[in-house]
């Protein structure tokens, strides 16, 4: 079941992605950056369809990958590629003409960009959460980084500011003016998307620390123990004011846990004293894997 909801959630955050694609970013006659970026300038200059050319690319560069760097990419990319050029063939399809006028066309390029950027962020941000990706550029900087000693986020960055940049030679503005600020709105998605991408993942990952004071730590330790199966570290501590010795309960839960073990505490000591802060690079039984 675990692997079945990674894979639904990958496919999720592709349909996000593509969707943004199809409704903001391509009918403003804008870019992105990646593989989808090259494919969709290959579209503005010859009709060919963007699922075509997104599939040819990868195809190659999964081949290239296999002999190179093995099966790094993994499955999941290949899956990725799959479902993302079969969402770039069918999803704009689907998508209502009515609906792209309203949420895209009528609030002009600006608006556009920032709101494609942040749905595709958000899309890949899911993928990438559950061990996926779209291919693309992510095989081509693991080929390269084998070879050259070279930055893969750099590398990719430096791809997606000459792709971006190449739409100035194939903008239908009819203006220099506007040419520049079409790039200048692919600029403005790459930034976004990357943030959003970012704030994703690290939401993700982020956890809550609890310090719990409370003369009943045993029955919140008991409850949180059993009803969020989360481990609890009893420390022995002295208020420096009353020289008492008293329990402190320790807990480290997901941030989507936090309010539940606020719950349990204030349904079994509305008196207790508790102190939360957010923390990030949690690892071990139950939490992210700590890699060398």
């Amino acid at each position: 079941m675990k692997i079945v909801k990674e894979y639904l959630l990958i496919t999720l955050g592709i349909l996000i992605y593509v969707a943004s694609w199809s409704t903001f970013i391509i009918p403003n006659h804008l870019v992105g950056g990646g593989v989808a970026g090259i494919s969709t300038l290959i579209f503005y200059a010859t009709n060919l369809p963007i699922s075509v050319s997104f599939f040819a690319f990868n195809i190659v560069l999964i081949i290239i990958g296999l002999r190179t760097i093995g099966w790094k990419f993994g499955i999941k990319t290949i899956f990725g590629v799959t479902v993302t050029t079969l969402a770039f063939q069918f999803l704009p399809l689907v998508i209502p003409q009515d609906l792209i006028q309203t949420m895209a066309l009528d609030n002009g390029k600006l608006v556009s960009a920032l709101m494609g950027a942040t749905a595709s962020g958000v899309g890949i941000g899911m993928v990438i959460a559950q061990g996926g990706s779209t291919g693309g550029t992510d095989i081509l900087a693991q080929i390269i980084g084998k070879y050259r000693n070279i930055s893969p986020g750099r590398f990719m960055m430096s791809f997606d500011l000459l792709i971006i940049a190449s739409l100035f030679f194939i903008s239908d503005e009819p203006t220099i003016g506007l040419k520049l600020a079409a790039v200048l709105y692919g600029y403005l998605i790459i930034g976004l998307f990357g943030y959003t991408v970012d704030v994703m993942l690290s939401g993700a990952k982020r956890s809550v620390q609890y310090f719990i004071f409370s003369a009943k730590y045993q029955e919140i330790a008991d409850r949180i123990s059993n009803e969020l199966n989360r481990g609890v570290t009893v420390i022995t501590s002295q208020g420096w004011y009353t020289k008492n010795e008293q329990q402190v309960l320790l807990v480290i839960v997901r941030r989507t846990e936090a309010n539940a073990v606020a719950k349990i505490v204030k349904e079994v000591d509305k008196n207790a004293f508790l102190s939360k802060a957010s923390v990030s690079g949690v690892y071990g039984a139950g939490f992210e894997v700590l890699k060398a």
